[in-house]
């Protein structure tokens, strides 16, 4: 089958990208949860890490298959496995988990579900629509995303509130179910371009990792969602905590929970904007200038927000804003520097790299909390610690992103 036409381009892009927002409305739920689970099921902050984190390893683990399936089979079929896979997760977090194990195998059961649908997502697109639009389109597809996954914090905790936490993940699975719907109607099967050259073994990503730019923008991408899988994992506990032991001591004006969906929204609108603007300026720019701002966001969280919560939630706005900022240009910037018959392999890289960090920042996060707070809960030292390895490793990427964009891209076959 050929390329869509320019106005069913559109509409395909639409529709993926609603589905893409379906199959992400219950991402933060748990994070949203947090606190209410920790006291229920009585675990410490390195074992709700550890929940929080399952997600991301076994995206880490499923996504370099499932993505570089996208090069040999059409994406579709792999986007219907990880929408199931994804409603499933929450359908059993809703209905069979009680305790720390059983919650760690609902959140890797999304994880993989995840892996199946977001940057599968971008390929099903990147095999239908033409070039300008695509350009257009990873932002599209990020602000969905992010605006769902923004809503996810207050969906949980409204509708736990009124109906008990297993309601919220019920909500959040039954709505995922409608993703895989949407994308069997509406997305139609094409064929996978043929690769330039030799095509190599499924999971061999040695050429991949020869290109260098393409792996400056994915290494950093692991280290931008490390910073942002710290910030939604463990934000409405940070709050939570300030709240009770800072002097003003009120959550009126915004609670924990909707400080959270603030701030992914604010972020969703900023990586949009980021990604217009490197259009316009350079990704090379753009990224340079995320990961000073995100440093100094993080550094200012961690040692000035315990002040006051108001103070808090403001430096976390900015935090999330300044992490956001290079979050489309990244993902844009890796798919542009990728050979075209190794687009899946390289974005399958892209992402595993990304989840990777998305699954070791919570669980450090967690053991930093553990070894530094109290025998009374958390303390200030130990939010200042977890906040500052964050700030540290986002200068250490710019670092690496620096070094590697410098370099030729791979020759060609």
């Amino acid at each position: 089958m050929g390329r869509l036409t320019r106005m069913s381009g559109h509409r395909l892009v639409i529709l993926v990208c609603a589905a893409q927002i379906a199959a992400q409305i219950g991402a933060y739920v748990w994070s949203a949860l947090l606190p209410r689970l920790r006291e229920a099921w009585d675990i410490g902050p390195a074992e709700a890490g550890m929940i929080t984190g399952a997600f991301y390893f076994a995206y880490m683990a499923a996504a370099p298959f499932l993505v570089s399936l996208t090069d040999r089979i059409d994406p579709k079929r792999i986007y219907l496995f990880g929408a199931i896979a994804i409603a499933g997760g929450h359908l059993a977090f809703a209905y069979a988990v009680d305790d720390f194990w059983s919650a760690m195998a609902a959140r890797a059961l999304s994880g993989v579900g995840w892996a199946g649908v977001y940057m599968t997502g971008l390929k099903l697109l990147a095999d239908r629509v033409d070039a300008g639009l695509m350009r257009r389109a990873v932002a599209w597809h990020a602000a969905g995303i992010g605006i769902s996954g923004a809503l996810s914090f207050t969906l949980g905790a409204v509708v736990a509130d009124a109906y008990g936490w297993q309601a919220a993940f019920a909500i959040a699975g039954w709505v995922a179910v409608s993703a895989s719907a949407l994308v069997l109607i509406a997305a139609p099967s094409v064929r996978p371009p043929a690769a330039e050259g030799p095509r190599t073994a499924l999971l061999d990503f040695r050429p991949v990792m020869k290109n260098r730019p393409a792996m400056a923008f994915a290494l950093t991408y692991c280290v931008h969602t490390w910073e942002m899988s710290v910030l939604r994992g463990w934000i409405v506990a940070f709050l939570g905590y300030v709240a009770l032991s800072a002097p003003d001591r009120t959550t009126d004006w915004v609670a924990p929970a909707l400080a959270a969906t603030l701030l992914a929204l604010l972020g969703t609108i900023v990586s949009v904007y980021g990604n217009g603007l490197s259009i316009r300026i350079g990704r090379e720019r753009i990224v340079r200038l995320a990961t000073v701002l995100s440093a100094v966001a993080s550094l200012l969280l961690g040692v000035a927000g315990p002040e006051a919560y108001w103070l808090a939630v403001t430096l976390a706005l900015i935090s999330g804003a300044a992490i956001w900022l290079d979050s489309s240009t990244l993902t844009g910037g890796t798919s542009e520097a990728a050979e075209p018959g190794r687009r899946g392999q390289t974005l399958a890289l892209h992402t595993t790299l990304g989840y990777a960090g998305g699954a070791m920042g919570p669980v450090a996060m967690g053991f930093i909390l553990a070894a530094f707070s109290g025998p009374e809960g958390y303390t200030d030292l130990a939010w200042a610690l977890g906040f500052l390895h964050v700030a540290a490793l986002s200068l250490v990427a710019r670092a690496i992103f620096v070094r590697l964009i410098a370099a030729p891209p791979p020759p060609r076959h």
